[in-house]
């Protein structure tokens, strides 16, 4: 009905292609480790409950997969010397005396849950195999990483995004992937304002007027600007203080920072457009 409004897709160069793939698959897999961590916590419950003081709140950290693959079970552990459980915290960058001292007497006043054979066997069998699975996925992440940050300073977009205040490492390669090479894909900043979801949808009927949230977008790209400027809150006055503006009129959290994207994405578009990296003295004045 409307083929006239329709704008050919031209496809981004590789090098943005791969970026914005690598991306996309980095936070699929950071979010496996959700249901494993579940079960693994569900399996320690029954069998090792110490160890979920012993390796801190995210069992799918390094220093938990390491500590578990190496003492299993809580009769494993016990057999430890303290000297090398303390070697242990200090290879995997857990030096905080405090910490350490109150683990070695968790250790020491702690008895095992159980000394059922059956239930320590196939429990530790299941930690293990769990364990696996978290290492393969701690692998795979780095590995996108590495991808990531290889192809995103390769770009010559890269000092553009890199210079917004909260985009860091983590979230200047992902406003570069939304943005992408082509100036001419966006050609104004609504454009890539209402196309990412961060804009919201008017309808109009009679004297009925009904503003929402925009659903059909690419959900990827509307969480990058909105966490960038959730992050950007922390780094830079201007922003912080339009958060707090709009927290003051009533907005709550979610919309607040939502609103400052909306604004981020009419510099960040300017900056793009033009090539030139983000100059906070320049904006404020």
């Amino acid at each position: 009905m409307h083929r006239d409004k329709l704008n050919r897709f031209n496809p981004d160069v590789e090098s943005v292609r791969t970026l914005a793939l690598a991306l996309e698959g980095r936070r699929k897999l950071v979010n496996l480790p959700t249901d494993l961590t579940n079960r693994l916590k569900s399996n320690l419950k029954g069998c090792y409950p110490q160890a979920l003081e012993l390796t801190g709140a995210n069992l799918h950290e390094p220093l938990s997969t390491a500590f578990l693959a190496k003492w299993p079970t809580f009769q494993d552990l016990i057999k430890a010397r303290p000297q090398s459980v303390r070697s242990f915290y200090y290879a995997h960058n857990s030096r905080g005396e405090s910490v350490i001292k109150r683990r070695l007497e968790i250790i020491h006043a702690s008895t095992a849950l159980t000394h059922d054979q059956p239930v320590l066997q196939v429990g530790s069998m299941m930690t293990r195999t769990l364990v696996g699975q978290l290492k393969v996925l701690q692998k795979n992440i780095l590995k996108h990483d590495q991808l990531i940050a290889q192809t995103f300073q390769a770009l010559p977009e890269a000092k553009i995004f890199s210079s917004f205040p909260g985009a860091g490492a983590a979230l200047a390669p992902r406003l570069l992937a939304a943005f992408g090479s082509d100036r001419s894909r966006y050609k104004d900043a609504p454009q890539i304002q209402k196309y990412s979801g961060i804009a919201p949808v008017i309808e109009r009927s009679g004297k009925k007027i009904w503003v929402h949230f925009r659903w059909a977008c690419p959900k990827f790209m509307r969480q990058s600007f909105h966490e960038f400027a959730g992050q950007s809150i922390l780094f830079c006055n201007w922003a912080k203080a339009y958060y707090v503006n709009a927290r003051y009129r009533g907005k709550d959290p979610p919309s607040a920072v939502r609103a400052l994207a909306f604004k981020w994405q009419r510099i960040l578009w300017r900056c793009w457009q033009d090539r030139v990296p983000y100059d906070n003295d320049k904006y404020v004045n």
